[in-house]
């Protein structure tokens, strides 16, 4: 039977509008080098050493086609085994995982980098269309986030109001996190003050561009034993893809994410995950998708999102708090935040995450986001035990 697998380390930079003073390969390797220096592990071959690279990087973000190339010798990956995901960085936590627990490498370094202010946005989220049909609409994430804010605010009576609740919560739950990018005290009034981006949505709806990078390692049990006394497992892992174009799916409802938690819980042997897990950290770059994915997640039914945030669940000291880090509406860069959500678990689970830690966390969850309107969803369950 194989192993279970834990993360023994886990090290974020603090993220920014703007690292020029960093290369992409120093940007990431100040997270690397914080979880080598903590672990104490080398590279090597030896049964006991890191002999496995997953990166998560993007061509356009990077601004050069085979992005990874460039970090390469930053994450220890000459002359050794190194893979590549262009997705979220959750996913590149569960093919790490998978190498582990497949017996084929006994320690993975698993590092998520993105500098998002070497390009314009638009731009590179537009070229992640497709050609033909969508992306000589013009459209980016942002414009296409408003189609589907617009779609389940008109289906389940979505109030601007209770997706401002969502940005005053997770701004206001940075101010506790030393990593956050922009923490701050707001109020619903603030958020639907600010100005109009696309409508229905508005500057305060969306996370901040940001730079930043984020580093953990993975090995089997019996090694992640050896290393710390307090191994975090994870538990269930789980990802599903919608369709990518826009017209063939219902923007209102996030079947995939409905799908994945599926897989993921099942894997956990979670059968009621608002009873089950102790804290969810949730990728939002936009504000009405924590509301959205919640009813993917199963914490609430289908459109009544909104209802649940103004229960006080999710926030910290309810029942299940959302995003005690502040989620990616502080700022995480795209690709990074997933995996930040999962640095962020691993902390709570380890009573490391200081004024923002959850009393008591034994079961975390994780959720990671890729592509227009969630085309991809990821969803990782992780453990203390």
């Amino acid at each position: 039977m194989a192993e279970r697998v834990g993360i023994v380390a886990v090290a974020q930079t603090k993220y920014s509008p703007d690292r020029a003073d960093a290369h992409e390969g120093e940007l990431a390797y100040e997270a690397i080098k914080q979880v080598l220096d903590e672990t104490g592990l080398k590279y090597g071959h030896d049964g006991e050493s890191i002999d496995s690279a997953v990166t998560c990087s993007q061509d356009f973000w990077d601004g050069r086609t085979i992005a990874n190339l460039n970090v390469n010798p930053y994450v220890g990956a000459h002359l050794s085994h190194e893979v590549k995901v262009a997705e979220d960085g959750v996913n590149a936590v569960y093919v790490a995982m998978a190498e582990v627990m497949g017996g084929h490498h006994k320690a993975s370094i698993v590092v998520a980098h993105a500098k998002e202010s070497m390009t314009s946005f638009r731009l590179a989220e537009n070229a992640g269309l497709d050609a033909i049909w969508l992306r000589q609409l013009g459209l980016d994430n942002w414009s296409a986030a408003a189609l589907q804010a617009k779609r389940y605010m008109h289906k389940y009576g979505i109030t601007p109001e209770q997706c401002a609740q969502v940005v005053v919560k997770n701004r206001k739950n940075a101010k506790n996190n030393p990593f956050a990018q922009e923490p701050m005290d707001l109020t619903v009034e603030d958020v639907l003050g600010s100005p109009i981006v696309s409508t229905p949505l508005r500057q305060l709806d969306f996370k901040p561009h940001s730079d930043g990078a984020v580093a953990m390692i993975l090995c089997g049990e019996t090694l992640a034993k050896k290393i710390t006394p307090k191994p975090i497992w994870i538990l269930g892992a789980s990802n599903c893809y919608e369709t990518h174009y826009l017209g063939d799916r219902d923007l209102a409802e996030a079947d995939a994410l409905i799908k994945a938690a599926a897989k993921a819980y099942k894997m956990a042997g979670i059968s009621d995950p608002g009873k089950e897990l102790d804290l969810a950290e949730i990728s939002e770059p936009v504000s009405y998708q924590e509301l959205l994915w919640m009813e993917g997640l199963g914490f609430c039914g289908r459109g009544e999102g909104g209802r649940f945030i103004e229960t006080g669940t999710t926030q910290m000291g309810g029942k299940i708090p959302v995003n005690p880090s502040g989620g990616t509406l502080a700022g995480n860069p795209d690709g990074v935040a997933g995996m930040a959500r999962v640095a962020e678990a691993v902390l709570q689970l380890r009573n490391e995450a200081g004024a923002r830690q959850v009393p008591g966390a034994k079961v975390a969850l994780a959720h990671g986001v890729t592509g227009v309107c969630g085309q991809l969803q990821a969803v990782m369950i992780l453990g203390n035990s």
